[in-house]
């Protein structure tokens, strides 16, 4: 358990980076956003690639880059 919320973490952290919004997430949001993200990106992608904590890291990373994009469209500043 505490494995996966540090891949999660791990996850979301690489996801904020990839589009440009990881300073304004925390920790915590980083967490959600790669644990939402693997779930979503294993469904959408598959289960494919290295995996950690029984995540497969590609598939989750892109995720985590839609969770975060739908994300910030529904409640970002307008």
């Amino acid at each position: 358990m505490i494995w996966s919320i540090i891949v999660g973490g791990f996850i979301g952290f690489i996801a904020g980076a990839l589009t440009k919004k990881g300073g304004a997430m925390g920790i915590i949001a980083n967490i959600i956003a790669g644990l939402l993200g693997s779930s979503v990106g294993q469904s959408l992608f598959g289960y494919w690639g290295p995996t950690m904590a029984g995540m497969a890291l590609i598939p989750s990373i892109l995720g985590a880059v839609i969770v975060i994009a739908v994300v910030s469209l529904l409640f970002g500043k307008r």
